[in-house]
This record gives C-alpha cells, sequence and structure tokens, in this order.
C-alpha cells in the first residue's frame, strides 16, 4: 500500500488488532488518512470496518498496535476525548434525542456550557444567556446551511430517516470538527435527501476543511463521493485507490461475490 507524505496524513492505523472471543474482527490492520480526503471504508458485511471505526473513535481499545491522530498517539483515549479533540463519528442508526426539537439537539452538542453549572444559572445569569444566545445563533447557522431551517421546531423523533441524517451530521458542525467518522449515511435516505447529504458532506470538505472517513454499501455514493476508497476483508485493507481501480480488482470482485467473511 503507497505510503502517504507524512505531513498530509491526520489519522495513522498501525497494526491494530482487536479480538472477540477467538476472532479477531480486526486483524493487524494498518491505514493512513490524507488530511482534508474523503475516504470511502468499504468491504463485505464482517470485515471489521465498523470495529475499526470503533477503534479510532475510542470506543473500543486495541488489544495490539496504535492509532495516531494528528501526530499524537490516541490510543486508548475515550470518545469525549477525542470529540474534545475534533474527531466525531456518527452512526448508522441516528441517536437523536426524539423528544427535543431539532434546533435544541443542536444546541446540545457543545461542551462545558455555562448554563449546566447550577452555580452559574443561578448566580451568572447575563453570563449564561449570552451563552446560550450565541449558541442558537450557530444552531440556526448550521439549520441553514443543511436546508433544515423548516424543522427548527419539530420534533427530532418526528423527523424522516434522511432529515435525522442531516441532523447527525450538523452536530457535528456545531464544534470545530476535523475528522468525521460516517457510518453508512446512505442507509435509509431516500434519493433526494442522499444527494443532499452528498453535497452537503462536499461543502464542509471543501469550505471547512472536513476530513471525512466513510463506511458506506452504497457504490453509487462512494464512487461520486470518496477518493481513495479502501477495501477491507477479515479485518485487513485488502486494497485502495481510486474506485475504478478497486472496481475492477479480481480480489475485490471475489472477496464481496465469491468469499466468504469469518468475522
Amino acid at each position: 500500500m503507497p505510503r502517504l507524505s507524512f505531513l498530509n496524513v491526520i489519522i495513522e492505523v498501525k497494526n491494530v488488532t482487536k479480538r472477540f472471543g477467538g476472532l479477531a474482527a480486526v486483524d493487524a490492520c494498518s491505514l493512513s488518512i490524507e488530511r482534508g480526503s474523503i475516504s470511502g471504508l468499504i468491504g463485505p458485511n464482517g470485515a471489521g470496518k465498523s470495529t475499526l471505526f470503533n477503534i479510532v473513535a475510542g470506543a473500543y481499545a486495541p488489544e495490539t498496535g496504535s492509532v495516531v491522530y494528528e501526530d499524537r498517539d490516541t490510543t486508548g483515549l475515550h470518545p469525549h476525548q477525542l470529540f474534545a479533540q475534533g474527531l466525531l463519528r456518527t452512526f448508522q442508526i441516528p441517536h437523536e434525542f426524539s423528544r427535543m426539537s431539532t434546533l435544541e439537539n443542536l444546541m446540545m452538542v457543545p461542551a462545558a456550557q455555562v448554563g449546566e453549572d447550577l452555580g452559574s444559572a443561578w448566580f451568572r445569569p447575563g453570563l449564561v444567556g449570552r451563552q446560550e444566545r450565541r449558541v442558537r445563533a450557530k444552531a440556526d447557522e448550521v439549520l441553514e446551511f443543511l436546508g433544515l431551517t423548516h424543522v427548527r421546531d419539530e420534533l427530532a423523533g418526528n423527523l424522516s430517516g434522511g432529515q435525522k441524517k442531516l441532523l447527525e451530521l450538523g452536530r457535528t458542525m456545531m464544534v470545530d470538527a476535523k475528522v468525521v467518522l460516517l457510518d453508512e449515511i446512505a442507509a435509509g435516505v431516500n434519493r433526494t435527501l442522499l444527494n443532499d447529504l452528498v453535497a452537503n458532506i462536499r461543502r464542509l470538505n471543501q469550505e471547512l476543511g472536513y476530513t471525512f472517513i466513510i463506511i458506506e454499501h452504497d457504490m453509487d455514493m462512494v464512487a461520486r463521493l470518496c477518493d481513495p476508497v479502501i477495501v477491507m476483508v477479515q479485518g485487513k485493507v485488502m486494497t485502495q485507490g481510486h474506485i475504478s481501480k478497486v472496481r475492477s480488482n479480481p480480489d475485490v470482485i471475489d472477496a464481496y461475490f465469491g468469499g466468504k467473511p469469518n468475522d
């Protein structure tokens, strides 16, 4: 696998292994993610993609190997610690606060808000109010960016599947995100909203410099959006490159249609 220039690498996974029982879901896996890229992570079911995401995002600690993020070893850090450093992930099934409005869901994201402290809420109401207005204004900007202003006051639980995925993307915009891990963002989304998702991911990448890593089974979306495309099979990287190279690789074709994943 060609090695990227050190200065351009924002995430490097080095010989990472994660087992469940006797099964290696991720098996001595190594890969590099270039800063400012939109990288696709594909592979048959059970290839270890989501497990690798969980390791990079801090939900799992690897048994061997390491994860380097922005030249710092972040192996074993927890999700909230990585969140504070600008590394975020979304989930295939959105995790919205269903009884709160779309706007309120976004306003919940920024950490360490002054109003969360009871003493500040009682004795520093002016400061609390000013910060809340700033957060609300930011949330309104995000809603406008994503085309969700019309559902601003709707309960998040009432949103469509595609709108919930847009809301997940909006959460990443409420903080200073640098790397966003997107897990099957196309699942359950109609074509119109999927086009909106693709357009917004491109805008975040091009205008705000977000680096994206996307697990996705929709090959049309991968072809439109991702370069490079990284193929995982049986817990390891099989190959990577432009989608045209990956699609024509006989080993990739065999892994999808002729092979049997073991995890």
